[in-house]
């Protein structure tokens, strides 16, 4: 038994879901396309899970929150997929791939063949047994990666409110779980080993607010140490947890982040891998011409960069899906994916930007001890990164533009003192004539003309950018007076 299909989609996350909606948009015929995916339901936006999936009051549910709503787009609901002839292949397990035989042996036995594969597994939650700790299985032990996941988290932080809650873990995942966990109001203390939280994208300084902020909601935070054991009561509920510094921490429940891993398993050998990823090409290409990789499980060529990278946010996710498509149906007008990285983060009253690289010398801006404030990167005399706490649309945007930039930076004291006005400056300033727009890779619809010139802080510009940020704070401060 088996099917055929032009197109497959291989994986049900946020990555598959703005891929159809681009094939539909592109004109792809009814019955071309099918997405295999081993959860039951039509891909949605996973970023609900962490957030308004476990608040305790209108807590967001499905339909709500399919796809394509995170970036403002159409909701994606089974009917939208059978009206348009889109086959969902769902609660489905691939167990194997052959990219020269163009087929996927599903765990039932079927066999499905295709022309094109897109790649979209996405990623696993690492899990405790890796590290040497068992007790994953204990019921009061949760992790975050997928809508069972998220239901069986909301049941067990139903049942110990008022209780203790032991959060492992300081990326992503763990600061958006402690943030909810507050919010249901359950005692929350966090571990990892790194002596920050967000250490892979946060500086000491900036983790610093966001560290005292969730200690002003009651956090605790255990830091320099791991979890080594657990101990159970006699129904094999977690009672307990052991550091490895000797610590015993008293609990109700345990919320386990500590990282992903790219679901690659069933192309080993058949692909080119790396940074643990599908290796792809600016196309999104792998090594294999008929198969694609987008998303979390693919490292493609980050142009701004020079190099190959893989992102684990929802922002590649959805633009290197809607990319796959155009280069894949009209291969002659689409360049190769030039994404900007991005990164966001909203928790109690907190939200936050951050766009490019974070490597260089750091150069900080704004009132630590007040709502809004950011940083720099300057690397090999450019501006590499940039970072914003508390700000507006408008100053987003213009972060996200001036990145992209990359402006020649020759005096970090001065970029201090213009602080976000520099961006703003930059972002304004008339773009060269002679120029194609270019997408910067931020938030929907924003686009930028990239001038044929390399910017210099010359004097002319550094007054004009000074001049520009002396407006803007003076504009700030009136609007809030």
């Amino acid at each position: 038994m088996g099917r055929a299909f032009v197109y497959v989609i291989l994986g049900g996350g946020v990555a598959a879901g703005y891929a159809a909606l681009e094939f539909v948009k592109r004109g792809v015929s009814q019955g071309e396309l099918c997405i295999i995916s081993e959860e039951p339901v039509a891909p949605y936006e996973r970023p609900a899970l962490s957030k308004g999936f476990l608040l305790p009051e209108a807590p967001a549910r499905l339909p709500a929150f399919h796809t394509c709503v995170g970036a403002n787009g159409e909701r994606l609901t089974p009917k939208w997929y059978k009206e348009h002839g889109i086959e969902l292949v769902l609660g489905t397990l691939v167990k194997s791939a052959d990219v020269k035989r163009k087929t996927l042996l599903t765990a039932a036995g079927e066999t499905i063949s295709y022309k094109i594969l897109i790649i979209a597994t996405g990623a696993r939650a690492l899990k405790l047994e890796e590290f040497g700790v068992s007790g994953s299985d204990a019921e009061n032990v949760c992790y975050l990666r997928h809508l069972a996941d998220a239901n069986r988290l909301v049941d067990v932080m139903q049942s110990c409110v008022g209780g203790n809650a032991v959060v492992i873990g300081g990326g992503y995942i763990g600061m958006e779980c402690a943030a909810s966990l507050v919010i249901n109001k359950i005692n929350v203390t966090m571990v990892f080993p790194e002596a920050h939280c967000m250490a892979r994208l946060f500086t000491p300084k900036i983790a610093n607010f966001y560290e005292d902020f969730y200690k002003s909601k009651g956090v605790n935070f255990i830091k320099g140490t791991v979890l080594s054991s657990f101990d159970f009561d006699s129904n094999g509920k977690v009672t307990a947890v052991n550091l490895r510094d000797g610590s015993k921490l008293s609990t109700d429940m345990v919320v386990v982040g500590i990282g992903i891993r790219p679901n690659t398993g069933l192309f080993e050998g058949q692909l080119t891998l790396e940074k643990g990823g599908i290796k792809v090409n600016g196309r999104l290409q792998s090594s294999n011409s008929s198969v694609y990789a987008i998303g979390d499980v693919a490292a493609f060529p980050v142009k701004l960069f020079g190099e190959t990278r893989r992102l684990e946010h929802v922002d590649s996710a959805r633009k290197s899906a809607t990319h796959v498509v155009a280069a894949i149906m009209e291969p002659e007008k689409t360049g190769e994916f030039d994404y900007l990285p991005f990164f966001y983060s909203r928790v109690f009253s907190l939200s936050w930007q951050f766009y490019g690289d974070n490597v260089g010398d750091v150069v900080y801006y704004g009132d630590m001890s007040g709502s809004t404030f950011g940083a720099y990167w300057v690397s090999k005399g450019h501006l590499v990164g940039s970072f914003l706490e508390g700000g507006t649309k408008e100053e987003y945007e213009a972060i996200a533009k001036a990145t992209k930039l990359k402006p020649e930076i020759e005096d970090l004291s001065e970029l201090e003192r213009q602080g976000l006005g520099f961006a703003i400056a930059i972002s304004q300033k008339p773009p060269a004539s002679s120029s194609s727009p270019v997408d910067v890779g931020g938030p929907p619809g924003l686009l930028l003309e990239k001038p044929l010139y390399a910017w210099h802080a010359t004097a002319g510009v550094i007054f004009a950018a000074s001049i520009a940020a002396l407006a803007y704070f003076y504009g700030r401060r009136r609007r809030r007076w």
